[in-house]
């Protein structure tokens, strides 16, 4: 291991979802809890009318990677559309398993440390579950 899998980067990932304040107006919701570690998110997604996200708000209840995943999910959210979050986070799943080079989502090379910790893959992935799931009751309603 080449990195400590926890560095600043990471915790300062990690705290920066404060930036990102729940949001029960928003358009869309969605919660998801990673059975592995029981971190949660509670996540709150605006789209415009193409269906692309304009807003995120967020609850996260994990471990600082899980956050730090958060937090680069709802910086990059923006413009972003349902195959989008699918195709992310089918890369970052191949990715931990060994298939797939590391993700093409901006920042995500700083958590490249948890890679080597299988039981912390869950909660990376977390937030991009519940984008997909809220985006996924979106679409079933159009």
């Amino acid at each position: 291991m080449s990195a400590p899998l926890y560095n600043r980067d990471i915790l300062a990932l990690a705290v920066a979802t404060a930036e990102y304040l729940p949001n029960p107006a928003a358009g869309h919701h969605a919660s998801a809890r990673a059975p592995l570690c029981g971190s949660r998110i509670l996540l709150d997604l605006d789209t415009g009318d193409d269906g692309r996200v304009t807003g995120v708000g967020m609850h996260v209840e994990a471990c600082a990677l899980g956050q730090a995943s958060a937090t680069l999910l709802a910086r990059h959210a923006a413009g972003r559309g349902l195959a989008e979050f699918r195709a992310a986070r089918e890369a970052i799943a191949g990715w931990f398993a060994g298939t797939g080079a590391l993700p093409d989502w901006p920042g995500f090379d700083l958590l490249a440390p948890a890679r080597d910790y299988p039981a912390r893959h869950g909660a990376i992935l977390l937030p991009f579950d519940a984008a997909i799931a809220a985006l996924e009751e979106q679409a079933a309603r159009a």
